[in-house]
Protein backbone atom coordinates (compact mmCIF):
# COMPACT_ATOMS: atom_id res chain seq x y z
CA UNK A 1 0.00 0.00 0.00
CA UNK A 2 1.05 3.09 -1.19
CA UNK A 3 -0.61 6.39 1.32
CA UNK A 4 -0.90 9.64 -0.43
CA UNK A 5 -1.32 12.81 1.65
CA UNK A 6 -3.16 15.48 -0.61
CA UNK A 7 -1.67 18.57 0.59
CA UNK A 8 -1.85 20.78 -2.91
CA UNK A 9 -4.43 23.07 -1.54
CA UNK A 10 -4.09 27.04 -0.83
CA UNK A 11 -6.45 27.52 2.17
CA UNK A 12 -7.49 30.81 1.50
CA UNK A 13 -10.47 30.76 4.00
CA UNK A 14 -7.23 30.39 6.63
CA UNK A 15 -6.00 33.68 5.37
CA UNK A 16 -3.65 35.56 6.48
CA UNK A 17 -2.37 32.30 8.79
CA UNK A 18 -1.80 30.59 5.33
CA UNK A 19 -0.60 33.18 3.20
CA UNK A 20 3.02 31.97 3.53
CA UNK A 21 2.84 28.77 5.35
CA UNK A 22 0.41 25.49 3.83
CA UNK A 23 -2.27 24.40 6.19
CA UNK A 24 -0.65 21.33 6.80
CA UNK A 25 2.32 22.68 8.37
CA UNK A 26 0.23 24.48 11.09
CA UNK A 27 1.05 23.94 14.46
CA UNK A 28 -1.17 22.15 16.74
CA UNK A 29 0.68 22.16 20.01
CA UNK A 30 3.86 22.88 18.67
CA UNK A 31 3.69 19.98 15.82
CA UNK A 32 2.51 20.44 12.50
CA UNK A 33 -0.82 18.94 11.29
CA UNK A 34 0.65 16.51 8.91
CA UNK A 35 3.42 15.20 11.72
CA UNK A 36 -0.23 13.44 13.25
CA UNK A 37 -1.28 12.23 10.30
CA UNK A 38 2.24 10.90 9.28
CA UNK A 39 2.36 8.91 12.82
CA UNK A 40 -1.10 7.31 12.31
CA UNK A 41 0.08 5.99 9.05
CA UNK A 42 2.90 4.41 10.06
CA UNK A 43 0.99 2.75 12.47
CA UNK A 44 -0.12 0.36 9.42
CA UNK A 45 2.46 -2.16 8.72
CA UNK A 46 1.92 -2.72 5.44
CA UNK A 47 2.28 0.78 3.69
CA UNK A 48 5.45 1.09 1.88
CA UNK A 49 5.82 4.71 1.13
CA UNK A 50 3.76 7.92 1.80
CA UNK A 51 3.82 10.49 -0.62
CA UNK A 52 2.93 14.29 -0.02
CA UNK A 53 1.31 16.24 -3.05
CA UNK A 54 2.20 19.64 -2.64
CA UNK A 55 1.60 22.78 -5.13
CA UNK A 56 4.50 24.48 -6.38
CA UNK A 57 4.04 27.71 -3.61
CA UNK A 58 4.27 25.55 -1.10
CA UNK A 59 6.99 22.84 -2.28
CA UNK A 60 10.00 24.45 -0.61
CA UNK A 61 8.00 24.22 2.65
CA UNK A 62 7.04 20.61 2.42
CA UNK A 63 11.07 19.87 1.24
CA UNK A 64 12.14 21.67 4.27
CA UNK A 65 9.77 19.88 6.98
CA UNK A 66 10.79 16.44 4.87
CA UNK A 67 14.49 17.64 4.87
CA UNK A 68 13.85 17.85 8.74
CA UNK A 69 11.81 15.16 9.58
CA UNK A 70 12.57 11.68 11.53
CA UNK A 71 10.04 9.04 9.99
CA UNK A 72 9.88 5.31 9.96
CA UNK A 73 8.69 4.60 6.53
CA UNK A 74 10.31 6.32 3.34
CA UNK A 75 8.74 9.56 2.35
CA UNK A 76 8.36 11.72 -0.74
CA UNK A 77 7.26 15.03 -1.51
CA UNK A 78 6.00 15.63 -5.20
CA UNK A 79 4.99 19.41 -6.58
CA UNK A 80 2.09 19.64 -8.81
CA UNK A 81 3.47 22.02 -10.69
CA UNK A 82 0.27 24.73 -9.72
CA UNK A 83 0.76 28.35 -8.35
CA UNK A 84 -2.68 29.39 -7.01
CA UNK A 85 -6.64 28.31 -6.55
CA UNK A 86 -6.92 29.24 -10.35
CA UNK A 87 -4.62 26.94 -11.48
CA UNK A 88 -4.90 24.01 -9.02
CA UNK A 89 -5.41 20.56 -9.89
CA UNK A 90 -8.15 19.47 -7.51
CA UNK A 91 -7.78 16.37 -5.16
CA UNK A 92 -8.84 13.97 -7.67
CA UNK A 93 -6.25 15.68 -9.96
CA UNK A 94 -3.54 15.54 -7.73
CA UNK A 95 -3.93 11.87 -7.00
CA UNK A 96 -3.92 11.04 -10.40
CA UNK A 97 -0.97 12.91 -10.84
CA UNK A 98 0.69 11.14 -8.01
CA UNK A 99 -0.34 7.77 -9.35
CA UNK A 100 1.18 8.60 -12.73
CA UNK A 101 4.14 10.45 -11.34
CA UNK A 102 5.12 7.97 -8.96
CA UNK A 103 3.87 4.80 -11.20
CA UNK A 104 1.79 3.48 -8.45
CA UNK A 105 0.84 -0.07 -8.88
CA UNK A 106 -0.83 -0.79 -5.96
CA UNK A 107 -3.41 -0.07 -3.15
CA UNK A 108 -3.66 3.11 -1.83
CA UNK A 109 -4.43 5.26 1.43
CA UNK A 110 -5.66 8.79 0.14
CA UNK A 111 -5.50 11.34 3.44
CA UNK A 112 -6.42 14.94 3.18
CA UNK A 113 -3.23 16.68 4.30
CA UNK A 114 -5.50 19.12 6.60
CA UNK A 115 -7.32 16.28 8.35
CA UNK A 116 -6.64 16.77 12.15
CA UNK A 117 -8.36 13.18 13.99
CA UNK A 118 -8.01 11.09 16.88
CA UNK A 119 -9.35 7.52 15.33
CA UNK A 120 -7.25 5.30 14.74
CA UNK A 121 -5.97 4.74 11.09
CA UNK A 122 -4.94 1.19 12.36
CA UNK A 123 -8.16 0.46 13.17
CA UNK A 124 -9.87 1.93 9.94
CA UNK A 125 -6.75 -0.62 8.13
CA UNK A 126 -7.99 -4.02 9.90
CA UNK A 127 -11.88 -3.09 8.51
CA UNK A 128 -10.77 -2.46 4.94
CA UNK A 129 -8.90 -5.27 5.21
CA UNK A 130 -11.46 -7.68 6.74
CA UNK A 131 -14.22 -6.31 4.27
CA UNK A 132 -11.76 -6.69 1.34
CA UNK A 133 -13.12 -3.70 -1.04
CA UNK A 134 -12.68 0.00 -1.11
CA UNK A 135 -13.59 1.74 1.89
CA UNK A 136 -14.19 5.56 3.00
CA UNK A 137 -14.83 6.48 6.97
CA UNK A 138 -18.07 7.98 8.17
CA UNK A 139 -19.11 9.87 11.14
CA UNK A 140 -22.82 10.18 12.59
CA UNK A 141 -23.94 13.66 13.09
CA UNK A 142 -27.74 14.97 14.18
CA UNK A 143 -27.15 18.33 13.10
CA UNK A 144 -28.67 18.27 9.26
CA UNK A 145 -27.24 21.79 9.39
CA UNK A 146 -23.63 20.69 9.86
CA UNK A 147 -24.26 17.92 7.44
CA UNK A 148 -24.74 20.11 4.41
CA UNK A 149 -21.14 20.70 4.47
CA UNK A 150 -20.13 17.42 3.93
CA UNK A 151 -20.88 14.44 1.16
CA UNK A 152 -23.54 11.80 3.00
CA UNK A 153 -23.65 8.58 2.61
CA UNK A 154 -26.78 6.21 2.71
CA UNK A 155 -25.52 2.52 3.91
CA UNK A 156 -27.19 -0.68 4.01
CA UNK A 157 -26.94 -2.85 7.30
CA UNK A 158 -23.43 -4.32 6.43
CA UNK A 159 -22.08 -0.61 6.22
CA UNK A 160 -21.96 -1.10 2.18
CA UNK A 161 -22.76 2.36 0.85
CA UNK A 162 -26.04 2.71 -1.46
CA UNK A 163 -25.62 6.30 -2.08
CA UNK A 164 -23.15 9.32 -1.66
CA UNK A 165 -23.98 12.97 -2.14
CA UNK A 166 -21.86 15.52 -1.90
CA UNK A 167 -23.10 18.86 0.07
CA UNK A 168 -26.86 17.91 -0.07
CA UNK A 169 -28.77 20.82 0.14
CA UNK A 170 -31.21 18.10 1.61
CA UNK A 171 -29.52 15.41 3.67
CA UNK A 172 -30.63 11.95 3.27
CA UNK A 173 -29.07 10.53 6.32
CA UNK A 174 -27.11 11.55 9.37
CA UNK A 175 -23.80 9.76 7.95
CA UNK A 176 -21.29 11.89 7.22
CA UNK A 177 -18.36 11.16 4.90
CA UNK A 178 -14.43 12.15 5.55
CA UNK A 179 -11.49 12.79 3.56
CA UNK A 180 -9.76 9.44 4.02
CA UNK A 181 -9.73 6.57 1.86
CA UNK A 182 -8.62 2.94 1.31
CA UNK A 183 -8.69 1.65 -2.33
CA UNK A 184 -7.49 -1.30 -4.08
CA UNK A 185 -5.30 -2.07 -6.51
CA UNK A 186 -7.53 -2.75 -9.54
CA UNK A 187 -9.17 0.41 -8.41
CA UNK A 188 -6.26 2.88 -9.04
CA UNK A 189 -6.48 2.97 -12.59
CA UNK A 190 -10.42 4.20 -12.48
CA UNK A 191 -8.70 7.64 -11.29
CA UNK A 192 -7.56 7.85 -15.21
CA UNK A 193 -10.76 7.14 -16.30
CA UNK A 194 -12.59 9.15 -13.89
CA UNK A 195 -11.07 12.31 -15.20
CA UNK A 196 -10.78 11.24 -19.05
CA UNK A 197 -14.91 11.24 -18.49
CA UNK A 198 -14.81 14.72 -18.02
CA UNK A 199 -15.88 14.17 -14.36
CA UNK A 200 -15.14 17.06 -11.54
CA UNK A 201 -11.38 16.99 -10.67
CA UNK A 202 -11.97 18.65 -7.34
CA UNK A 203 -13.23 17.62 -4.20
CA UNK A 204 -12.22 13.74 -3.40
CA UNK A 205 -15.87 12.85 -2.68
CA UNK A 206 -16.71 13.08 -5.81
CA UNK A 207 -14.38 10.20 -6.82
CA UNK A 208 -16.38 8.20 -4.19
CA UNK A 209 -19.54 9.29 -5.57
CA UNK A 210 -18.90 8.16 -9.35
CA UNK A 211 -17.13 4.47 -8.00
CA UNK A 212 -20.43 3.41 -5.41
CA UNK A 213 -22.10 3.06 -8.85
CA UNK A 214 -19.50 0.68 -10.88
CA UNK A 215 -17.66 -1.34 -7.31
CA UNK A 216 -18.80 -1.95 -3.74
CA UNK A 217 -17.45 0.30 -1.28
CA UNK A 218 -17.64 -0.11 2.04
CA UNK A 219 -17.91 2.68 5.36
CA UNK A 220 -15.59 2.84 8.03
CA UNK A 221 -17.76 4.33 11.30
CA UNK A 222 -14.84 5.54 13.41
CA UNK A 223 -14.25 6.53 17.26
CA UNK A 224 -13.09 9.53 17.54
CA UNK A 225 -13.21 13.13 16.54
CA UNK A 226 -11.81 14.63 13.03
CA UNK A 227 -11.86 18.60 12.87
CA UNK A 228 -12.00 20.67 9.97
CA UNK A 229 -10.12 23.39 10.13
CA UNK A 230 -11.33 25.68 7.63
CA UNK A 231 -10.89 28.93 9.41
CA UNK A 232 -8.57 31.21 11.83
CA UNK A 233 -11.36 30.70 14.41
CA UNK A 234 -11.71 27.03 14.26
CA UNK A 235 -8.02 26.74 14.07
CA UNK A 236 -7.92 28.31 16.87
CA UNK A 237 -10.49 26.89 18.96
CA UNK A 238 -8.74 23.13 18.00
CA UNK A 239 -5.32 24.53 19.18
CA UNK A 240 -7.10 25.48 22.48
CA UNK A 241 -8.65 22.13 22.87
CA UNK A 242 -5.13 20.27 22.68
CA UNK A 243 -2.28 22.48 24.07
CA UNK A 244 -0.73 20.09 26.28
CA UNK A 245 -2.78 16.83 25.52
Amino acid sequence: MIALILAAGYATRLYPLTLNMPKALLPIDNKPIIDYIVEQIETIDEVKEIVVISNHRFAPNFFEWAENGSFKKNLSVIDDGTTSEETRRGAIGDILFAIEEKKIDDEILVVAGDNFFTYSLKDYYDFYREKDRDCVCVKKFDNRELLKQFGVAVLDENGRVLEIEEKPAKPKSDTAVYATYMYKKDTVPLFRTYIEEGNKPDAPGYFLEWLYKRKDVYAYAFDGECYDIGTPESYRSVCEEFEGK
